[in-house]
């Protein structure tokens, strides 16, 4: 028998942190950032409901925050063992920990309290950090393996497939919302005993690619012809890239008038890079566009702003303009001054085209806040506020049904984790009644037992 102790993401989409037990070893599966209206909750302050110094070794299946965002802070209480990603999952996951090293000392401050972790330990974590290719076996004994598979969310995601006695454990991480422009679909499973799988959209649908792109197409040529601004609060990794793509092909073939577009994070610009430098992590088309001489990423009138005095320079640049700026849930970074600015104006248009956690600025405007506080300022919203789910990084309901129905020949149970409440109970009373697989939604700090 093995254990599967649900400590984060459970019941909630953020914090995601899950620990199995078998066969005299304790692995790790994520250990991410509790996040809502600041990046850091202060939940994340509270210690760990375990003995960090007891976990054997930690699998990472990607470098989002609210999976990677307490790992300097478990080597500080005590781990000692060894972490595996793969190679951009590492690379991003270090671009990661040094921006939020400055976001959490900020809010720390502003606290009264000593941020969550310094620097020192953020190179403690990496230099316990192993890199494994996808589809390889990580031998962590007692008869136990790991193969990372290609979760197809962002750069490097994985789903870890643990085999052990003839059996066969998924832990999902993210599903990515397969087909993607960038990346290659979600690898297929099959043999699957037991799934610990995320639900994020488990209660409803995107839009498709091709409808998406349509309506960014409206947006920008509505937003142009009010002379307003664009403003696109989008996170880092993926959204950032997904978004630089599309606006490349749109202006290459004429499809949009050409407008200043501005990518004003420096943290967006980094990952970029990363993007640019492990392109076998990408989908074989635009592997092919890449050889054949395309820059993907790049446009006549693209402005990358790294440096403070640049981004502050954006509101001198006469209207329409594209600004494409973080948090993608307007809980922090630059997009922050540009909706300070641009909110009140009529003609601009605030577009969403991501996830807006529960109490986030970005939440309240995609629900019709009539005003919001920033800067300890209420600022009106005349602004159009626009989302487009489409650019979702999630699978929707359909795709989620689909990736279980694959394994449903084999599953004796799956745990929906990684989602709010009400979208985990609805997904998981639809896997029951239409696969009639045995499904449940563990609860923080639950500890279930399977035959493992």
């Amino acid at each position: 028998m093995a254990k599967i102790k649900f400590y984060g993401a459970a019941g909630e989409v953020t914090g995601s942190n899950h620990i199995l037990e078998v066969a005299g070893v304790t692995v790790m599966i994520d250990c991410g950032l509790f996040q809502g209206v600041k990046v850091c909750d202060d939940k994340n302050k509270e210690p760990f409901p375990y003995d960090p110094s007891t976990v054997d070794v930690l699998f990472v299946t990607h470098a989002h925050l609210d999976h990677v965002g307490r790992i300097p802070k478990l080597l500080n209480e005590g781990f000692k063992g060894k972490i595996y990603s793969t190679v951009p999952t590492r690379d991003i996951a270090k671009l990661m920990f040094d921006d939020t090293v400055r976001v959490i000392a900020r809010e720390a401050k502003a606290d009264g309290h000593e941020p969550l972790y310094h620097e020192d330990a953020v190179g403690k974590a990496m230099d316990r950090w192993e890199t494994v290719p996808y589809d390889q076996d990580v031998e962590v004994g007692h008869g136990l393996k790991v193969r990372f598979r290609d979760a197809g969310h962002i750069l490097g995601s994985a789903m870890l497939e643990m085999s052990h006695d003839g059996k066969k454990l998924v832990f999902s991480g993210d599903l990515g919302n397969s087909p993607s422009p960038l990346l290659p679909d979600t690898a297929h499973l099959s043999g699957v005993d037991y799934l610990v799988m995320e639900a994020v959209y488990g209660d409803r649908m995107h839009q498709n690619l091709d409808e998406r792109v349509h309506l960014l197409e409206e947006v920008i040529e509505d937003t142009v012809a009010r002379g307003g601004v664009l403003m696109i609060p989008a996170f880092s990794i993926e959204r950032t890239q997904d978004l630089l793509f599309e606006l490349n092909e749109m202006v290459e073939g004429e499809r949009i008038p050409e407008i200043p577009v501005f990518v004003d994070s420096p943290l967006g610009i980094k990952v970029t890079k990363v993007f640019e430098e492990q392109t076998s992590f990408l989908n074989k088309n635009i592997q092919n566009e890449i050889k054949g001489g395309d820059d993907i990423f790049k446009f006549h009138r693209l402005r990358f702003t790294e440096q403070s005095r640049d981004s502050i320079a954006i509101k001198d640049v006469p209207n329409p303009k594209i600004v494409i700026a973080g948090s993608g849930m307007s809980n922090g970074g630059r997009i922050m001054h540009h909706e300070w600015n641009y909110l009140p104006d009529p003609n601009s248009t605030l577009l969403l085209v991501g996830y807006q956690a529960v109490g986030t600025m970005g939440r309240a405007l995609q629900e019709g806040a009539k005003s919001v506080r920033i800067f300890n300022e209420n600022v009106p919203v005349r602004a159009k506020v626009i989302t487009i789910n489409g650019y979702s990084a999630h699978k929707d309901l359909n795709a989620l049904i689909e990736y279980v129905t694959e394994m449903q020949d084999s599953l004796k149970k799956v745990f929906v984790v990684h989602a709010e409440l009400g979208a985990g109970l609805f997904f998981a009373q639809r896997v029951r009644d239409y696969l009639g697989i045995n499904t449940h939604v563990p609860k923080s700090g639950e500890e279930v037992e399977i035959d493992f």
